[in-house]
């Protein structure tokens, strides 16, 4: 079983309860707004970047996922020693700085350099403090205070394809004054998440005596020790963590998950038009992802609290995967948005459990370090993921891609219960 602690004493005060409001914001301005590139993915196509590829400029949002995560595991080592507050405020400031930058932009280079490397290097140091702080704040209620949390980037994968279609098609506004835009809505709303996300105090955990070891999927280390004051060597906390096989599995599941997990979101749109809807209303079909997500990320977390983190997270994976194979069978607007919907929810589960099950099998002092080294894992599969359905986009069309997708999930579904078996062989055990 996983690690059992005792409530910190300001759990499910209003002050933990408010970092929960704080990272809600911050997820939408990080994650959620990364959830809107296909809305440039599109308008590049057709405009600044037209005489590059589909694949070419999914480079652009790739490298920014990728950065996003790769960095995640220095961001968690260090959330663990030095608290998220001086991340967060270095990430904010990076974040944007990115954004006012890519306003000047014409280049593809310069886009690259602005929207992919900037952006994501800093979004990477605010991920992590973020679900961190949450984890640790809500143990008892980890599922349903995250999912909370990061529905912040469901409800930005909505308004902000919104506002980009609006000010870029609708109103006209130049490119560079949208991002602008962008960048004055996110200034206050990074500024509150700053003030608002701070880690609980620091006292030494308090372990159920019931709790097994790391063999058992307890610990990632197997020991009792050591307390928040102790603060373990790196390396040993890494390898510990990796020693414990259920973990492990958790970071490959994830890993393959995401090769596909984010195509629909890339290239619904461009499905859509490919169909004969118009542009202006082809990219609300993101937005309609991103509200079903909302929920696909709240609701199973609740659930997730009582029936177990991995088995919700499994169920649906899977379930995304036998989604994605259907793409291709809507080929009208109608058809287009119940598959948005359904997309959106079964594969919203993955963001907002992924940080509960690594919660669920670390120390509370871990956790950070924890978190870090699973989306670290997933760096790679995130990086390269989009391109490559670009590539399969050109070679085997839409059906291709919605195998592909399928496929990806499928597999990291089937990984992802391993670990759960790992954990105990108990079908209906609550892990």
């Amino acid at each position: 079983m996983g690690v059992s602690i005792e409530p910190p004493p300001n759990y499910d005060s209003f002050r933990s309860w408010l970092a929960v409001g704080g990272s809600f914001l911050g997820l939408y301005c990080t994650v959620g707004y990364f959830n809107a590139f296909g809305v440039y993915q599109e308008y590049y196509r057709n405009g600044l970047l037209k005489d590059y590829s589909q694949s070419d400029i999914s480079w652009i949002g790739s490298v920014a996922i990728f950065l996003l995560y790769i960095g995640s595991p220095i961001s968690g080592i260090l959330v663990d020693r030095i608290g998220p507050t001086k991340l967060l405020i270095i990430g904010s400031v990076g974040e944007l700085v990115a954004v006012f930058l890519s306003s000047l932009c014409s280049q593809y280079y310069q886009l690259f350099l602005s929207q992919a490397v900037l952006l994501g290097a800093s979004t990477s140091l605010t991920l992590t403090p973020i679900t961190a702080v949450i984890s640790r704040r809500m143990p008892h209620r980890r599922g349903f205070a995250l999912g909370i949390a990061i529905g912040g980037s469901s409800i930005g994968g909505i308004i902000w394809p919104i506002m980009l279609q609006q000010l870029l098609y609708v109103r006209g506004v130049s490119f560079g004054w949208t991002q602008r835009a962008v960048g004055f809505t996110m200034l206050p709303l990074v500024l509150i998440t700053c003030v608002t996300v701070v880690d609980v105090n620091k006292e030494p955990s308090k372990p159920n005596p019931s709790v097994s070891d790391a063999s058992e999927g307890g610990t990632a280390d197997g020991s009792d020790e050591p307390t928040v004051e102790e603060k373990p060597r790196v390396e040993r906390t890494v390898l510990g963590m990796f020693k414990n096989l259920a973990f492990t599995l958790l970071c490959l599941g994830l890993a393959l998950t995401y090769l596909g997990l984010f195509t629909p979101f890339f290239y619904i749109s461009t499905y859509a038009i490919s169909k004969g809807v118009s542009p202006a209303t082809a990219f609300y079909l993101i937005s309609a992802i991103n509200a079903a997500s909302f929920f696909g990320r709240t609701v199973p977390g609740h659930f997730a609290d009582h029936y177990g983190y991995f088995n919700v997270l499994t169920l649906s994976v899977l379930s995304a995967g036998i989604i994605a194979f259907t793409w291709t069978a809507a080929y009208n607007l109608p058809g287009m948005i119940v598959w948005s919907i359904a997309y959106g929810f079964t594969s919203g589960a993955v963001i907002s459990l992924q940080g509960a099950c690594a919660g669920k099998i670390s120390k509370p002092e871990q956790q950070g370090t924890a978190l870090g080294l699973l989306l670290g894992s997933i760096s790679v599969t995130a990086l390269v993921g989009t391109p490559i359905s670009g590539q399969v986009l050109l070679r085997g069309g839409f059906l291709g891609l919605g195998i592909w997708t399928g496929v990806t999930l499928l597999t990291g579904g089937l990984v992802l219960m391993a670990a759960r078996l790992k954990l105990s062989s108990k079908i209906l055990a609550a892990y």
